[in-house]
């Protein structure tokens, strides 16, 4: 499987100019990719006020999604801020190419910067099964959590959409790698870049590692879109041969 990975700048709480960038970032893409990641919250930043930006899933962006995912043949992620009910999520859209949507509302809100407060938590785990693969995606601060993270599927692919703050970043590194290494897998995490309305500044640094923690392609701190192949065979041949999965602890999710 092909992945492309968009990393850059957001501009806040505008959903037309950030839709505008990435349209054109995705029609940069030339060769075919199957699988294109956007990342957290990429219609409006990091927002701790959704009231007035968000969307549901019958809104501009949602459909903004699946008409690129028709015009590239691909399937394509990223989380978005969305109101259902009188509720507010931070929710990962992943949309297949003929259109089937699945979802996954973030579990760990970020109480550091009031996310706690302004979005409902989710409580289940998304495992998508798309062209043979089983991918897990996941939204920013679950990152922090292994538990949650944990390879209890079997699944071949971890990714994570982010706005993952420039103090924090060598955390970002050292955790991707982490997560890799333990659950015998691909992860690709996904961070924007540029700098924020509240002076937070976003490092880039989105990367693909193997399932050893092994880099294989990373971005450095501006706009970039990275394009690579996956070999699940050889992953699950290293899986095969070395066996850590089968001496994992088991046990059942809480939340």
């Amino acid at each position: 499987m092909k992945i492309s990975l968009i990393q850059t700048a957001l501009k806040w709480e505008d959903h037309e100019a950030n839709r505008q960038n990435f349209t054109r970032l995705i029609d940069s893409i030339n060769e075919e990719t199957d699988l294109i990641i956007l990342p957290e919250m990429f219609a409006t930043g990091f927002t701790m006020k959704p009231e007035p930006v968000a969307e549901t899933m019958d809104g501009e962006t949602v459909q903004w999604l699946k008409a690129m995912a028709v015009k590239k043949g691909c399937a394509i992620t990223g989380s978005l801020v969305i109101k259902e009910g009188e509720g507010y999520y931070n929710r990962l859209i992943f949309v297949h190419p003929d259109g089937k949507i699945q979802t996954y509302d973030k579990r760990h809100l970020f109480t550091l910067a009031g996310e706690d407060k302004a979005y409902t938590q989710g409580d289940e785990k998304l495992v998508v099964e798309y062209k043979g693969w089983k991918i897990c995606p996941l939204v920013c601060y679950d990152l922090r959590f292994p538990a949650f993270s944990r390879n209890l599927e079997d699944y071949d692919l971890l990714l994570y959409v982010a706005n993952w703050p420039t103090p924090r970043v060598q955390a970002w590194d050292a955790l991707l790698k982490a997560r890799a290494i333990e659950n015998m897998c691909y992860t690709a995490g996904v961070n924007r870049c540029g700098a924020d309305e509240n002076r937070h500044n976003y490092p880039g640094h989105s990367q693909l590692l193997d399932c050893f923690g092994n880099e294989l392609a990373k971005a450095a701190n501006d706009e970039e879109v990275i394009t690579l192949s996956l070999d699940r065979d050889a992953m699950l041949e290293a899986r095969n041969k070395f066996g850590f999965l089968n001496d994992r602890d088991r046990f059942i999710m809480v939340v």
